[in-house]
């Protein structure tokens, strides 16, 4: 789990520091004195969780992460017990830890962390397994088909062909439905005609997305949401 420091009192993050090298699973990237001055690494490397303090120069701990569109993440360090109240109304702070704090204390505060990751991933995988097949009716046969294996859906007037790995399918239906019943951890509508499998994307060029042998085009309203599907926007 890759983490940083953003505290700006130098005997606090020593502690930290030291607390850190004792958990083999922590991977500490840096340590800083001001969230300006750690905000190219937040932003630009994949950052698992950051301890944070909370009064810090130029703009504090907790507006600072109000400035993250996808925060990982935190643990915030504070000297005062009025502002863990505030901490957790936002929903990306995991704990918070009131200057000094004891090692039991911050250990505690790493298996919370820990026990919500989890929990996310256990979350994500029971949604997967619950669209693990799905059956076609067409012309009277019933073809079974894993979800996770489509590659895209494509609409042309009152038909839909699905496209998957190990082959393509077409019958009587909507792409409304389909765009319903399939789960956003991996779908998402890129045109008014299309939605695809962004985990099975091989490049994108222009407004076009390539996926195995299919080029799906880019819809000029869906290419913002799109792209932050893909987290480049």
């Amino acid at each position: 789990m890759k983490c940083i420091i953003i505290e700006d009192e130098i005997p606090a993050q020593r502690i930290l520091l030291n607390y850190i090298s004792k958990i083999p699973e922590l991977q500490l990237t840096g340590s800083y004195q001001s969230a300006l001055e750690a905000n190219p690494t937040l932003r630009n490397t994949g950052i698992d969780l950051v301890f944070l303090d909370i009064n810090l120069p130029d703009i504090s701990g907790i507006q600072y992460i109000k400035t993250l569109p996808k925060p990982p993440a935190i643990i915030m360090t504070t000297a005062y017990h009025e502002h863990a109240v505030e901490s957790f109304e936002l929903d990306t702070i995991c704990d918070y830890l009131v200057k000094p704090f004891s090692f039991e204390r911050f250990l505690k505060a790493i298996n919370k962390v820990k026990k919500l990751e989890n929990a996310i991933v256990d979350n994500i995988e029971s949604n997967e397994s619950s669209y693990e097949s799905i059956f076609l009716n067409i012309d009277k046969t019933l073809h079974k088909i894993n979800v996770l294996d489509i590659l895209y859906v494509e609409s042309d007037k009152n038909y839909v062909t699905v496209v998957t790995k190990n082959g393509k399918y077409s019958y009587l239906d909507s792409l409304k439905n389909w765009i319903q019943k399939l789960p956003e951890t991996h779908f998402v509508q890129v045109h008014k005609s299309y939605v695809i499998n962004y985990r099975e994307i091989e490049k994108i060029v222009g407004n076009i997305v390539f996926i195995q042998a299919g080029k799906i085009p880019i819809g000029r309203i869906h290419k913002s949401r799109f792209l932050k599907k893909l987290k480049l926007d």
